[in-house]
């Protein structure tokens, strides 16, 4: 089997090849250097790309097998990095026009773990600035292409904007990300690949630029949800891989045997999305429902209420003021317009107004708690339309409806903390990829892996997964 085929496997797969030295991380990443030299040069994924550093961390992987020492499960695997997280000997930019105090390249431990895994991080994705933003635009360093349109520049989904594509271009095997309001689930759906948003708390964000510290979520992207679930166990629980292996195998047999109830309402999260993605959604709900899940209609009225609180602003642009103000007070002249622009239209607020929108929040998730003793999950598109055209985007108007729609769907989960995740399911009448979104009670990972893995395994769908 060549590398290019070998690639294209899952990561379990790849994994086990390179701890039997069937395949080296130096034959790997070169590979995935290429992939991105010449298919994806065009598309701006990465921010920081530094091919020397990744091969540097590759022989290095590839010494460690080959001293018989353990082999760690992600040891070798390329691995791409949100310009959000610190990681040294790299700069940080979190999209800005100029570079971060350097302070703010230390690691925190989700990249810690990494590292004691021997992983390659082979560069850092561009993001929106400050993850700001659910389109993936940037006008200090460009707005990455989404890979699905090569004709027309489309968005990627923000703000980890180069995350998927990194993903898709084939230079990277697994994309961490943040997730504030949707910025793993967006630009995953939008780049049909998996998207996991955890549990608030659940992975430490030290070490990550904040954007609003009360709904920052660190999260992945992955070509599967196989994938996601290996990752997952991994940062969960560091260890060899034959030892995870045996974890993970013991998670699917049972969180994937059960009956799962699917809660599915007729408000805005269905109704308010372009019909051909609600229906395309719908169809693998009903796939679904056929193979041991129940699809249960009930009211979700904290839905709208989220969206609505979202529409003024929420406490997100308030807490990134703050955060500006106290570390980096002389960056607000040269922000990206558009995140000036959102800024100015909900962050200036008393604290009052401030206590007020934390306390609205706490009483929707205190109320959505009532629907999970007749649900296990909620379904609903991850994005109600397809990606904006860059060209639709000329006026700020236009950006901040666009952008506001945008994360309608994702941002329900956020603010109500639950944990989420997206799966690619189709594409639509633009030929572009849609995603569903399964959100679940804080702590329920494995129970969306679980309904995802199921799903992914029914579907199949030739022009959205890798194998």
């Amino acid at each position: 089997m060549d590398i290019s085929n070998r690639f294209e496997q899952d990561l379990a797969f790849v994994s086990k090849q390179l701890s039997s030295a069937q395949l080296t991380s130096e034959e790997l990443t070169r590979y995935a250097i290429e992939q991105h030299e010449t298919i994806g040069a065009s598309l701006n994924a990465f921010k920081c790309w530094r091919p020397d550093k990744a091969m540097e961390m590759a022989r290095h992987a590839d010494t460690l097998t080959n001293g018989g020492k353990p082999y760690q499960s992600l040891q070798g695997i390329p691995i791409s990095v949100k310009d959000i997280y610190g990681l040294e000997g790299y700069p940080i930019f979190a999209g800005s026009a100029r570079e971060l105090p350097k302070k703010w390249q230390r690691s925190g431990p989700i990249v810690g773990t990494l590292k004691s895994q021997a992983a390659v991080f082979i560069g850092k994705t561009h993001t929106v600035e400050f993850a700001f933003g659910g389109l993936g635009v940037n006008n200090h360093w460009g707005t990455p292409q989404n890979p699905w349109d090569l004709t027309n520049h489309r968005v990627p989904g923000g703000s980890s904007s180069g995350a998927g594509i990194s993903l898709h271009e084939g230079s990277a095997l697994v994309a961490l990300g943040t997730d504030t309001a949707g910025s793993v689930r967006v630009p995953a759906s939008y780049t049909g690949n998996v998207g996991l948003k955890t549990s608030a708390g659940l992975w430490s964000t030290d070490g990550i630029v904040p954007l609003s510290p009360s709904l920052d979520t660190a999260g992945i992207l992955t070509r599967t949800t196989a994938d996601a679930h290996l990752v997952y166990a991994t940062l969960q629980t560091p260890g060899d891989y034959d030892s995870l292996r045996a974890s993970v195998t013991e998670q699917r047999r049972v969180h994937e045997g059960g009956t799962f109830r699917i809660g599915v309402d007729d408000g805005i999260l269905w109704n308010s999305s372009a019909p051909d993605i609600a229906e395309i959604c719908m169809e693998a709900l009903r796939t679904l429902e056929h193979n041991q899940c129940r699809i249960v209609s009930f009211d979700f009225p904290e839905s709208a209420e989220s969206i609505e609180l979202r529409n003024v602003g929420g406490p997100v642009a308030a807490e990134l003021v703050e955060f500006l103000r106290s570390e980096l007070p002389d960056w607000y002249e040269n922000l990206d317009p558009v995140i000036q622009n959102r800024i100015k239209i909900g962050g200036d607020i008393s604290a009052t107004e401030y206590l007020r929108r934390r306390r609205q929040i706490n009483s929707a998730r205190q109320s959505v708690q009532q629907h999970f003793e007749h649900v296990d999950v909620i379904a609903s598109p991850t994005v109600p339309l397809s990606p904006s055209l860059m060209s639709d985007l000329a006026t700020p108007k236009d950006y901040m409806t666009r952008n506001l729609f945008t994360l309608q769907n994702t941002t329900v989960g956020s603010f109500l903390d639950l944990c989420a995740i997206t799966i690619p399911v189709g594409l639509d009448s633009l030929n572009l990829p849609v995603g569903l979104q399964f959100m679940a009670e804080p702590g329920n990972e494995l129970m969306l892996l679980a309904i995802g893995r199921r799903l992914e395994n029914l579907i199949r769908y030739k022009q959205l997964m890798p194998y």
